[in-house]
């Protein structure tokens, strides 16, 4: 009986000292700096997970623009000079961006894999979301996300804004309610028809009920995303799975198939799923779940940390309200309370200068995502001034947060300067320099090459919608004004934008108009 514990914890030191005695991987001749870490399969995992920035920092002094980490049970190229990312694009032939992306798409959602190789599917994702989310698509997509914000935040929450009457509330939270509703309704449609319909309130009332629904759903799914990326099970997590389970059976085709103006990219990957796939209905509806958390994690806060920087900028608000109110005159749009909604096209948003800029340094301050490429053989990597070794299957990644902070590119990196990426006629700055040298990458929370987010642009066009309905339409203001900034929850890293550690509290009402 006493010999159990001592014969168990032997039997565990023996199986370390094995790992790490013949289980580490050996640098071989030609291949970067290698840190292998000292527990079996997580390696680095901990210290990079803890805060990724400065782990890489600390790595990238130790050993240059190139080292090798291994991270929970893979073996990651870092690439740190920003001169040499356009050789990482150049390797097509040699490095695959879909496959993690399909890989970790099907463990997440629980479909099965949409690599067409794999036989379940033969619809090209990426170019049906090219399809659908740029082009003319996205004029339809910015009218119907200009009239659901308006109808959100003027007839839907509850309580009604009044003119008279503050309302308080958690800054996160208020973004996530109104562009969730808001995404929600453009991208799957809405139950009602608002035309001849007598019992249209309770229709709505229902509606919101849905939806609100399905956003609790959504955070408690969201809550693990990183860990499903990292590989565990999601039966792990039964409240989360739950959760899951419950998008997907909102967003069955047979209920899909119930509500009117869906977009064309449900629409399209609706007929795809059911013309090009042998998925049944579950796995095709969570196709769909893979859509809505793909237009949301990354949209919420950096609409939260946009509209956070600006109300703790004086500067950037008088700057960015004379913007939108010179914006709306032009387009000979008047702001009132009748029922007519405010209505500013693709065109006419694209040129807000300003509000592009705020956005643009908001999400440099808050981006923490990873772009990754995996070999596909061994092969040579030839960057700019030097040629690695990489082994098949190791991933190469770019880490942007490093670019994002890096004071040679961006002087006082960690500061909000809302002109930042205006230049001297305030119009959209693209020189960004490094060792007196001009970059080609300096802002990258899309990732880059052909793996860039394809739903960018309606990204960007709906926050910036989002802060031209409540400039023109609320007096919001901190309620501590001298409130620090929250700190970013590194929980997430690699997945886009971070979410804030904590809510802000704010308080707004209708303008008197």
């Amino acid at each position: 009986m006493f010999l159990a514990p001592w014969i168990w914890g032997t039997a565990v030191i023996l199986c370390c000292v094995s790992w790490f005695l013949l289980g580490r991987r050996r640098r071989r001749q030609g291949e970067p700096p290698l840190e292998n870490g000292f527990l079996p399969y997580l390696g680095c995992a901990l210290k990079f997970g803890a805060n990724p920035l400065e782990f890489l920092k600390e790595k990238q002094k130790k050993h240059g623009h190139i080292f090798t980490c291994h991270v929970a049970g893979k073996y990651i190229h870092f690439l740190t000079d920003p001169f040499s990312y356009h050789a990482l694009m150049r390797q097509g032939k040699h490095l695959d961006w879909k496959k993690f992306h399909f890989a970790t798409s099907a463990k997440a959602f629980g479909h099965g894999s949409i690599d067409p190789a794999e036989g379940n599917t033969t619809e090209n994702f990426h170019q049906t979301f090219i399809r659908t989310l740029q082009g003319n698509a996205l004029d339809a997509l910015i009218e119907a996300m200009m009239e659901n914000l308006q109808y959100v935040m003027l007839q839907s929450r509850a309580p009604k804004p009044q003119s008279n009457t503050w309302v308080t509330e958690g800054l996160y939270t208020f973004c996530c309610q109104v562009m969730f509703e808001s995404g929600f309704l453009t991208l799957f449609g809405k139950e009602f028809n608002s035309n001849n319909d007598k019992n249209l309130s309770s229709k709505q009332e229902t509606e919101r009920a849905h939806i609100l629904n399905a956003l609790e759903n959504f955070k408690e799914f969201d809550k693990i995303f990183p860990a499903l990326v990292a590989g565990l099970p999601i039966h792990l997590f039964k409240s989360a799975h739950s959760a899951r389970e419950k998008l997907g059976e909102a967003l069955l085709h047979k209920n899909l198939l119930k509500r009117d103006n869906l977009s064309e990219l449900v629409t399209l990957r609706m007929f795809l799923n059911d013309t090009l796939s042998t998925f049944d209905d579950m796995e095709k509806a969570k196709t769909h779940v893979a859509v809505l958390w793909a237009s949301q994690a990354n949209t919420i806060p950096a609409t939260f940390w946009t509209l956070f920087y600006l109300l703790k900028s004086p500067e950037a608000m008088r700057a960015a309200t004379k913007e939108v109110q010179s914006a709306l005159e032009t387009a000979e749009e008047s702001v009132n309370l009748d029922g007519k909604h405010i209505s500013l096209n693709r065109k006419q948003l694209d040129n807000m200068p300003i509000l592009d800029s705020i956005i643009k340094e908001a999400m440099r301050l808050s981006s923490a995502s990873l772009t990754f490429r995996v070999a596909k053989e061994d092969f040579t990597l030839h960057l700019e001034n030097d040629s690695y070794n990489i082994r098949k299957d190791d991933v190469v990644a770019l880490y942007p947060q490093l670019l994002h902070f890096d004071p040679e590119i961006y002087a006082d990196p960690l500061t909000f300067k809302y002109d930042r990426f205006l230049n001297e006629k305030g119009e959209e700055k693209t020189d960004f320099y490094r060792n007196g040298r001009k970059l080609k990458h300096y802002y990258m929370p899309f990732g880059t090459g052909i793996a860039k987010c394809p739903g960018r642009l309606f990204a960007v066009h709906e926050i910036k919608q989002f802060l031209a309905l409540i400039l023109s339409y609320f007096e919001i203001e901190l309620v501590d004004s001298s409130v620090k900034c929250p700190s970013l929850d590194q929980s997430r890293a690699g997945l886009g934008i971070l979410q804030p550690s904590n809510d802000v509290d704010f308080r707004y009402r209708l303008k008197c108009l």
